[in-house]
């Protein structure tokens, strides 16, 4: 991604590419034994969860709504990030398959931290 803002893509955009990361890892992941298939399963859930809580969060009626979906994407997004790890850790997937969604994770989980944090100041002042 470039510095410039026009190349920049929102935190939903962001959100949405990696659902769609997720659900191809899922396909994958389901076509193997039983353990990999449950974890490909919370890791579905909590993976595509993030950007629908945040979808939920653009439409929130307050300003309390907006940091309660907020907050509700970033624990979905830590949790995929522990799932993915956990993939790697337990040698179920490549590290080196796996490192840009890792990475990719982790960055959102920064992302939503930052805009969670932004939110809760920014409510205290109002």
């Amino acid at each position: 991604m470039g510095a410039d803002d026009s190349q920049r893509q929102t935190i939903q955009e962001r959100a949405f590419d990696f659902a769609c990361r997720i659900v191809k890892l899922h396909g994958f992941l389901t076509k193997r034994g039983s353990s990999q298939r449950r974890l490909a399963g919370q890791l579905l859930r909590s993976g595509t969860s993030v950007g629908a809580k945040l979808q939920e969060a653009h439409a929130a009626q307050s300003k309390s709504d907006f940091i309660s979906k907020c907050s509700i994407a970033l624990k979905e997004a830590r949790e995929t990030y522990y799932w993915l790890r956990l993939l790697v850790a337990c040698d179920v997937v490549t590290s080196e398959r796996l490192t840009p969604l890792v990475a990719e994770a982790n960055e959102i989980v920064a992302i939503l931290t930052t805009i969670v944090r932004n939110a809760r100041s920014s409510h205290i002042k109002d």
